[in-house]
């Protein structure tokens, strides 16, 4: 999947192998095996990740980030897309056809 692929919120995401991600201090850190690279996911960021473990809808995230962190919608489906799209981006996670 090319990293120009448009996002909605019914794009469903799953990660994708070769990261190995550990708590530390209650933020996500994770290592990506194939680039060497890591990256400190944060508190939000690990509960996204989490929720990416099984192919997942951006709303179905924003809907559970919601729940988590007692956020509007609005503002819950806006930082899910714009993590979603930061992992999409570094190739961490995969868009699936469907659930």
């Amino acid at each position: 999947m090319n990293t120009a692929a448009v996002l909605s919120l019914d794009s469903v995401l799953v990660q994708r192998e070769g990261n190995i991600a550990s708590d530390m201090d209650g933020e996500k850190v994770m290592l990506n095996v194939k680039n060497g690279k890591y990256y400190n996911l944060g508190e939000v960021g690990g509960e996204i990740w989490e929720a990416l473990a099984s192919p997942v809808s951006i709303r179905r995230i924003a809907e559970i980030m919601q729940e988590i962190f007692e956020v509007p919608a609005e503002l819950a489906q806006q930082d899910v897309f714009d993590f979603v799209q930061n992992l999409l981006n570094e190739d961490l996670v995969a868009i699936v056809n469907g659930p």
